[in-house]
Order: structure tokens, then sequence, then C-alpha cells
């Protein structure tokens, strides 16, 4: 067959004239103008010192990589950073991260200590503890910003389908928040994006060719005269598809070119690519394809590597000349893939070899200086068992976990449980790598490795951990079940990891709730009632028994020891395992102590904080975020739910959306997207978030006094009479809304229910609450001392939503009297929390019941007011505290240079001009 002429292009880009052809035309970028347009503006818009994000998406063979190389060449005047995902590391954490800012290091010196420690961590410059990987992202983030502020960065990421999961979701998270800086983040990516964090990016589909530059792009690289309607049948079968083009001529003789007899199904295009790259390769001498797969499994692309790879093998260097007079390969100082398809080709066409190529490449990596790399090539040249390197691979694991690499240490555990010669330490192997894929958010693969584990010979205990780690697989209406089981089988031989799985049972019942298949929080409390007792019990202990005795016997019995349980992880001394404190934090919340409830929540945040762990961080987010709802501190209720939604970025954890739910019912909007968030955790068989849907629709209902919806909403909040949680203050809600239409049955239903708990309670908070809604139920003069009661009680507490809404109800209540005067100072009390707090739609109804008094309070929207994002209250806030931008950054995580953005849109918002203005408006 002759040599194609022009294959994907000749070195310059311009395809020469043949017979048949017409006059040389630049074919690199055929009808691309629709992408170089955007692309061009992104660049200009960089050089203005603006940033910009955008997201190539398109099959393989389309183009992306070409349009890539455009990019780079219309930056002058700017700092090119390019990387390339490569599928060999996709498994190794960091590893795209390493080739974008290894050679921005010189700038590492600048960045503030904390992010300048850890990404000497993660990068292996210095030694120390799994840094946090949301300070991880922040860190590249001011690498970035630095870099850029002398000259505009562009940043172009190269198959980033490829890329290893931390690199992916730090680099998701950066590309949201480049507003402040003259950077431009460019991502080439096959199919839809694996990782979620690069979803919702501005994004450029990359399509195929129209027919007219199809069919010229097609005469380019047609080796002989071929009828025009089998050239059209094959423009159209390649779809549009550049490379396709180029590629579906190769596969036929001349003959069945010139008279139609070849075909080629438009589906497999991918797979008929790489077999033209595997004919092309097959014809290059076997020296050449050695070196080519060196080349393909050395995924730093080193040209030095390659040349020494050679003289191990005892080849020629020039061997690989060959490959580069394809167009297979480009060898500069780095060795460059025309395409992903070629390195794969490359791999399958000397599969045979891999295992050698993989053993010299073992042999040049220097084990002092990469031992991950090294172990990793040393895992794929052995063909067998070998312990030796099984072990080494559990070192790199532990490696990276050190650097916040769970999926690595996944990776490198699965290979040594395959490599381990003995079967137990391989199945013990196997189930660390199903927890680190559960960490890691790869549930199919986790289950998968739990497969191989039970395999293998296990232990009794290691049986049970296998269902552990199922039952935190699974995490749905049959986890609760899974739990139980798992406890009664640690208890003969483990007794207090029995009492902790129950309590982790109770976490599952209280998140499948409703929803809950088979087994409950009652069937928990049976279920654990028969655990073996510990001589001397633990804060977890106590907190076991209190869950246990508020759902077997009762609040009476349960609730006081649920307080002697809160009151034991409120003690300086008190064990607090990370898992456990969200429970010890709702013990807090249900039994009504506000002072405890803001303590263990605090204590939660900042301990997952301490510990790294970013998938229990969004739980503490939404709890903490509830308190900051209560207490009426919604600016920083919104700042903890835009953490949260950050910290799921990072990470790819679940998002927990109760306290964006929360923080919309009390601000008087309904928000559509968390609602929508709770919604689907709904039909993944959280009935919690059921429960907290309803529960969110009753405050808003009471909220705006549309008090029928809110019965509505509330009946369904309380339909499962075992359901903790959210219970208690949808009783509240009930019995606000059904007073107010006349259900007064319902509404004493729903007080009965409420008091057998806030008198086992006992606090102000629960006290307040009941003699609030007493007052709903009572007659005239039981009535004021039960509203005089409340407001007193609730004034004591944290709880100053609560608070407000017990002198609006005593104000209307007093209004109804013709008492107008006594009204007003309860709803002015009210109206002027409600207003300070930000809780808009019950301020409106204090509002409306003053004017009803007979006094004039204008609305809020003819207040002066102006509405400040999250970040920039956070500013304010910290502004008027007296701190400067560099503190505000060290505080908040980001650069100086993004608080003054910040602080122009605030200055311009409330029409201040100095800082001094700015801390008198946050101290009026």
């Amino acid at each position: 067959m002759a040599q194609p002429v022009g294959f994907d292009g000749e070195p310059d880009g311009v395809v020469p004239r043949t017979s048949w052809s017409a006059e040389p035309v630049d074919l690199r970028l055929l009808g691309r103008q629709r992408e170089c347009r955007a692309l061009d503006g992104l660049v200009a818009g960089v050089r203005a010192g603006q940033s910009g994000v955008l997201v190539l998406r398109g099959e393989a063979g389309i183009g992306r990589s070409a349009l890539l190389d455009h990019v780079a060449e219309q930056a002058s005047g700017c700092r090119v950073a390019r990387l390339a995902g490569v599928e060999s590391e996709s498994e190794l954490a960091i590893a795209g991260l390493h080739w974008l800012c290894s050679p921005l290091l010189d700038h590492l010196d600048r960045l503030p200590g904390p992010q300048r420690q850890a990404l000497a961590i993660v990068f292996g410059i210095v030694s120390g503890p799994p840094p946090d990987r949301f300070l991880i992202a922040l860190a590249v983030l001011s690498l970035l910003a630095d870099a850029a502020a002398d000259t505009p960065l562009v940043c172009l990421v190269d198959d980033a389908q490829w890329l290893d999961q931390a690199s992916a979701r730090t680099l998701g998270f950066v590309a949201r928040r480049l507003h402040a800086y003259p950077i431009a983040l460019v991502f080439a990516l096959r199919g839809d994006p694996a990782e979620p964090t690069l979803t919702g990016l501005p994004e450029l589909v990359v399509e195929g060719l129209g027919d007219a530059d199809a069919q010229l792009l097609l005469a380019s690289v047609l080796p002989v005269p071929v009828d025009d309607r089998v050239r059209g049948r094959i423009a159209a079968e390649a779809g549009g598809n550049p490379l396709a083009l180029r590629q579906l001529p190769y596969g036929f003789a001349s003959g069945e070119l010139s008279f139609g007899f070849g075909t080629a199904d438009p589906a497999l295009l991918p797979g008929r690519i790489e077999q033209g790259y595997l004919r092309l390769i097959a014809a290059l001498p076997e020296a050449t394809r050695r070196l080519l797969l060196i080349a393909a499994l050395e995924p730093d692309g080193d040209a030095t590597v390659l040349w020494r790879a050679a003289r191990c093998l005892g080849l020629p260097p020039d061997a690989i000349v060959a490959a580069t007079s394809a167009g297979l390969i480009e060898i500069s100082s780095h060795v460059r893939f025309r395409h992903p398809l070629v390195r794969s080709a490359a791999c399958r066409a000397a599969a045979d070899r891999v295992p050698e190529a993989h053993r010299v490449l073992a042999d040049l990596t220097d084990p002092g200086r990469d031992p991950d790399r090294r172990a990793w090539h040393r895992a794929h040249a052995t063909a067998g068992p070998d312990d030796a390197v099984a072990a080494e691979l559990e070192r790199s694991a532990d490696r990276a976990l050190s650097r916040g690499g769970v999926g690595a240490a996944a990776a490198f555990l699965a290979r040594a449980a395959q490599l381990s010669t003995d079967p137990a330490a391989g199945a013990q192997l196997a189930l660390a790598a199903a927890g680190a894929r559960h960490e890691g958010g790869a549930f199919d693969a986790a289950l998968a490795l739990l497969a191989v584990a039970q395999a293998g010979p296990l232990s009794s205990i290691q049986q049970v951990q296998v269902d552990l780690v199922r039952a935190r697989v699974i995490s749905g209406p049959e986890a609760p079940g899974l739990f139980v089981d798992a406890a009664r089988r640690f208890a003969p031989v483990d007794p207090q990891a029995a009492r902790d799985t129950y309590l982790e049972a109770f976490g599952a019942a209280f998140s499948a709730a409703r929803l809950a298949s088979g087994t409950g929080t009652a069937g928990v409390a049976r279920a654990a009632r028969a655990a073996p007792r510990t001589r001397r019990p633990r804060a977890t202990d106590l907190l076991l028994d209190g869950w246990v005795a508020v759902c077997v016997d009762g609040c009476r019995t349960g609730v006081p020891l649920l307080r002697k349980a809160v009151a034991a992880f409120c003690r300086e001394d008190a064990a607090q395992p990370l898992h456990v404190l969200p429970l010890a934090s709702a013990a807090a919340a249900d039994t009504l102590d506000d002072q405890a409830w803001e303590t263990l929540a605090t204590r939660h945040l900042l301990t997952a904080r301490q510990l790294g762990a970013l998938s229990e961080l969004p739980i503490a987010l939404h709890g903490l975020t509830m308190v900051h709802v209560l207490k009426g501190q919604l600016d920083v209720a919104a700042a903890l739910v835009a953490e949260s939604r950050t910290v799921a970025e990072v990470t790819g954890a679940k998002l927990w959306p109760y306290g964006a739910v929360a923080l919309a019912a009390f601000d008087g909007r309904d928000s559509e997207p968390a609602r929508t968030e709770l919604s689907r955790l709904a039909d993944g068989g959280q009935g919690a978030a059921v429960t907290v849907l309803h529960w969110a629709e009753a405050v808003l209902g009471n909220a705006h006094g549309q008090y029928q919806e809110a019965v509505v909403a509330a009946t369904g909040a309380i339909a499962d009479p075992d359901e903790l949680g959210q219970r208690t203050p949808a009783l509240v809600e009930l019995v606000e809304a059904a007073s107010r239409t006349g259900l007064i049955d319902v509404a004493a239903d729903a007080l009965r229910q409420l008091s057998a708990l806030t008198r086992a309670g006992g606090t102000d908070w629960a006290r307040g609450l009941e003699a609030r809604c007493r007052a709903l139920v009572s007659t005239d003069d039981a009535a004021e001392s039960c509203y005089r009661e409340a407001t007193q009680r609730l004034g004591r507490t944290r709880i100053r939503v609560d608070a407000a809404r017990a002198h609006l109800l005593y104000g209307e209540w007093l209004r109804r009297r013709n008492r107008r005067v006594d009204a007003r100072e309860q709803l002015r009390i009210a109206h002027e929390l409600f207003t300070a707090m930000g809780t808009h739609a019950f301020a409106e109804r204090a509002r409306r019941e003053l004017t009803a008094t007979g006094l004039t309070v204008r609305k809020r929207s003819e207040e002066n007011t102006t509405r400040l994002t999250d970040h920039e209250s956070q500013i304010v806030r910290l502004v008027g505290n007296g701190l400067t931008n560099p503190e505000i950054g060290a505080e908040l995580f980001i650069s100086p240079r993004t608080v003054e953005w910040h602080l122009r849109k605030v200055f311009s918002k409330l029409g201040v001009t100095s800082r001094r203005q700015l801390t008198a408006v946050v101290r009026e």
C-alpha cells in the first residue's frame, strides 16, 4: 500500500498539491472558524487582564488537540503551561498537577505558609501529615495567580478525561475561581466529563466537519483518484471526524476505493482509527516498536528516559526515527504522541513486550526520588506473585494517603493484592483497597474489590469488616440492617466494636428514616439494647444508651441519658471519634440544648478540618449551618453553605443541601436548586430528605402566613412516628399553622407530642418553645402568661429566630384583642430582630401587623439596602474586625488580591470609598 499523503496533516499543516487535488491548502483547522473565534477571544481577554475557562469536548479524532495547538500559537505575550492526561497515570494522585505546577514552583515561596506547606508535602519536597485537599486546591489557585501576576497565564489541559481524580477536582475548583486573575484554562476531553467538577464549566462541543470541508480534507489524503459517489460515502461514514477522514481510506485496497466495495460502521470509528494506527505500527521495524512502547508507558514524556531505555535494551537511538517519519510521535526535549490512540495502539502492538518495558522503566526510575512510579512499573513488570513488590506497593499506598491520594492508594493496594503469594494477605489488601475506593467515592470499584476479598480466606473479624464497607458503600435503605447484622457478629469477639457499629446503624437509620428497608430507628434500638455492656462507659456508650432509651422507653427515660452523653462529649477529656460527632451534635439539637449543640457542631467541623476528612466535611458544614440559621446569623450560614458546595466540588463528595434548604426557608424564599438536590437524595433512599423538605415548606408557609399549606407540609414531616431529628421542629410548625386555621385538636395533639420532649429536656429553649406553642391553644388569661414565659425563656437562648417568633406571635395576639400599644411594643421588637437577621418573610409579616396597629413601616424594597454575596458578607465582617487583606485572605483561604477584588465590589454596592467608611457601616 502506498504511504498516505498528508496522513493526519503534514508537519507544517499544508497539504501538497497532487494531480487530483486542488491548490495547496492549510487544513490543520479546516472548518473550525467558530472554535477559533471563541479561543482567540479567550486569549485576547487574558491579555486584557480577564480570566477565561472553556471545555472543548468531542469524540476521538475530532481535532481537540489541534485547537489547543492553535491557542498556544496565538498566546504570544503569555506564559503557556500545558499538560495532558495519561491513562496509565489516572490512578496516581496529583500526577496531572505535577505536570502543570512543576514549572511554576519558583513561585512556591511567595504563597501563604499553610498553602506553601501543603504543596510542598504533596509534591514530595518536604514530609508532613496529609494536607487538607481543600487547602491543596487553594494553594494551586494561589500558585497560578502568582505566576500570572506579571505575565498572563494560559493553561492547556489535553485529554482531561485521563486526569487523576485529585488533579481533576483541583483544576475544576480552580476553574471556578479565576475571576480576579489574568488566567485562561482550557480543557480538552473526549466525551462527557468523567469528573463532576468539570461539569457546568463553559463548554464548546467540537462537532464533525460539514460536508464541503469533509470532502476537501478527504481529497487531500486519498492515495488514488476515487469515484465521486464513493468519496461521498466515505465522507458520510466518517461523520465529519477529521482523523477518521484521514484514516478510513487506508483500510481499503485502491480497487475497493475506486469501485466502492469497502464499508465501515460509523459507530466503530475510534476502533477503526486505532486499527489504522496498529497497521502503521506493525509496518515499523521491531526496534522502533519496542522504543515506541517505552515512550507509551513513560507518561512524563522525558526524551532522556527514552534514550537511556534504548541503551538498556541494546537498541540504536535512531530506531525511533521511523516512528517520527510516520507521523506517530514528535520528539524534542519531550516525546509527544500525535493522538492518545497512538499510545494505546503502541501498547497493543507490542503487548508481549509490555512487562519488559515496565522492567526497564523501573530500573531507570530513581527509587529515592520517585518510589511510587518505580513501584508501579515493577508491579506491571511482574508476571507472577511477588511479595517484595506487593510490600513496595503497600508503602506507596501509605505515601499516597499521606498526600490525600485515596484513589492512588486504592490502585496500589488492589495491585498488591494480586501480587501477594499469601491468600490471606491478598484478601486483607483487597479489603483495604475496597475501603479506600469507598472513601474516594468509587463505589462500584469498592464492591468489586469486596468480592475479591471474600474469595480469599478471611477471619471472622475481617468478614464483618467486609460487611461494614458494603454497608457504607450502599448507604441507603438497606444500610441500617447491614450495620445491625455486622454489630451482632462483632459482639462475641469485640464488644466495643459492636457498640460502635450500632451507633453507625443509628446514623444510617436517621438518614434512611421513613424509607428504611426493614430496619429503622426502632429496629436498631431493639437490637442495640442487647449489645454487651462495658465496665467503664465512654461518651459514645452513653450516647448509644440514650438513643436506645429514647426509641424504646420514650423521652422521659431517654432524654436525660442523652443529655448526660452530650455533657460527656462537651467535656474536654471526652473521647470524640469523628464519625460519632454528628450523632452527638444531633443529640444536643434534639434535646434542645442550644449551647451544647453549637459547641459540638463547631467541634465536629474543626475536627473534620484537622483530620483532612473531606468526605465528612459537608456533613459537618451542614450541622453548623443549621445552628447559625436558628441563631439568626443567615450571612454566616450562607457562607457555610457556599463552602459546603465548594468542598463537594473539590472532593466529589455527596452534597448535603439540608442547610441550604433551611437557610432559604427562613430567608423567605424557595431554593429550587437545593430542593432538587434534596429530592435526588430522597430518590436515593434518604428519607430524612423528605422530612426536611416538608419541614422547610412548613416554615415557609408560616413565614408568609400561608397556614393551610403549612399544615399539610408539617403533617407530612411528622408522618413517621419513629423518625427523630426534624420531627421536633416540625411539631412546632404544626402547632402554629393548625391553631391559625382553626384545627385546635390537631394543634393540641402536636403540642402533646412536643411536650413529652420539652419537659424531659428542661432547657430554656425547650420550655420556651413549649410555652409559645401552649399559648396558641390556650384561653386568654393562660395564653398571655405563656407568651410572657416564651419571650423570657427564648430571650435567654442563642436561638434568636425562635425568640423573635415568640414576640411576633405575642404581638399578633395582643393586636387581635385591640391592645394596640402593647402590640406595637412586641411587634416592633420582632420586626427589628427579623430585619437585622435577614429573615425577610417573617419581617414582612411583622411589618403588616405593625401597619394594622396604625404605624407606618416601610417595606424592605423601599429601604436603602443592598444584598451582598456570601463571600462579600464574610469579608465585610472581617474588615469590621480590623483585619488586613492578607489576614482576611489567610482566614478565608484566598489571596489578598481576591480580597481586594471583592472589596471593590462591596464599595460600589454600599456607596463607600474607604475601609474606614465600610467599618462605620458595619458598626451601624
